[in-house]
């Protein structure tokens, strides 16, 4: 017997929600339990992992990425507001179906990275990071910056394979 939409629909809500909530809810209980892990044991000194490639040391970011609106407190928590209000429609009016599941978990994961570190910045007015990589020098980061990179890239990337001229039939 063939699946009608609103059998489709029935799954999704049914499967996709529930896994997207439980994926941004894992991811943040993660980061905010490797942050205070972070501040209590790293302080003051660093934690060699891979001698000259990564290492764990605590920092306090008071900016965004690569520390750009440092000190921007208000700007920053007014723009994560705005980014994760954004989530929230989009998760209410993408249609929920298979082909949008990736979409809603991603979505879910930029959610959890977004609202982990609005939390350090309301509690603390900065963002807590401690994951250095030394070989490059990159900045220091958290699990809520990996999620929303990640997440980000991916949705680009799933975005753009999907609006394909070759998936829509064009030539």
């Amino acid at each position: 017997m063939m699946k009608t939409n609103s059998d489709n629909i029935k799954y999704s809500k049914r499967r996709i929600l529930p896994a997207a909530l439980i994926t941004a809810a894992v991811l943040l209980v993660l980061d905010q339990w490797t942050k205070a892990m972070a501040a209590e044991k790293l302080k003051g000194g660093a934690f060699v992992l891979i001698p000259g490639v990564f290492e764990l040391r605590y920092t306090e970011n008071h900016g965004a990425a690569f520390s750009m609106l440092e000190n921007q407190y208000v700007l920053l928590v007014v723009l994560t507001a705005a980014i994760l209000a954004v989530i929230v429609y989009f998760e209410i009016t993408l249609p929920c179906d298979r082909a949008s599941a990736h979409l809603r978990i991603l979505a879910a994961v930029l959610a959890a990275g977004a609202l982990g570190n609005l939390i350090d910045r309301v509690r603390f007015h900065y963002v807590r990071d401690f994951l250095y990589f030394r070989l490059i020098d990159f900045p220091i980061f958290n699990v809520a910056d990996i999620c929303v990179t990640v997440s980000a890239v991916l949705i680009v990337i799933r975005i753009l394979i999907t609006d394909s001229p070759k998936e829509n039939g064009e030539q």
